[in-house]
């Protein structure tokens, strides 16, 4: 049965449903949720402003987007972003999904994060971070009503997701907090990661091994 909410539609085409399967498998009621949600105002955002998409490629972005957080994606030594787009790039290619498709889902996943570049990107990837950001800070809070909001949170709820995702986050690359250079998980270490000192842009330059 088709699920619909807030007049977003629920992609249940066997690609869809076959990653719906390993966010189960390997996340937890909190990414699946918020994974879920991120699809949702990603997906009404792009409606409110008149954006054509992939709701599929939408979907399948949005599932993967934090499954680099847990063990079974987790690499030691790249940043979360990627190892999830990874995961999906290689599961799209395993359903023979033309390599376009992967790439821009990978783009997706990999830029979700990346303040002031993923906004102006391929529509799939500019509603997967609008999705993101609105989720999990609120951006553009008024851009939908409150009986849109409420729609999505009943149907997955947050649960106190505030103060649980930034807890979920360190867990994902605590054990790798130098990925966090340059991006805004490092502001999650020095939160919650003692002894953490985040590496200083200015200090590679001043201390390069150029000889000048």
């Amino acid at each position: 049965m088709t699920t619909t909410i807030a007049d977003i539609k629920i992609p249940d085409s066997k690609l869809a449903l076959g990653a719906a399967e390993l966010l189960r498998e390997h996340g937890n009621d909190l990414l699946w949720n918020h994974s879920h949600r991120v699809y949702l105002f990603g997906a009404l955002q792009g409606a409110n402003n008149g954006v054509k998409y992939d709701s599929e490629l939408l979907y399948i972005s949005a599932l993967f987007h934090d499954l680099g957080l847990t063990k079974h994606y987790s690499s030691p030594d790249k940043r979360f972003e990627v190892d999830g787009a990874n995961a999906a790039r290689d599961y799209l290619r395993s359903h023979g999904v033309p390599e376009e498709s992967s790439r821009l889902v990978w783009d997706a996943i990999a830029l979700h994060t990346t303040i002031g570049v993923a906004q102006y990107k391929e529509p799939e990837v500019a509603l997967i971070y609008s999705g993101v950001g609105y989720d999990v800070m609120g951006e553009n809070f008024e851009s939908l009503t409150e009986e849109v909001r409420g729609q999505v949170v009943t149907a997955y709820p947050r649960n106190g997701f505030k103060n649980k995702i930034l807890p979920a986050f360190l867990e994902g690359f605590k054990h790798k907090p130098e990925t966090t250079f340059g991006n805004i998980k490092a502001d999650v270490c020095a939160m919650l990661l003692p002894g953490f000192k985040p590496t200083n842009f200015c200090e590679c330059v001043l201390h390069s091994p150029w000889k000048e």
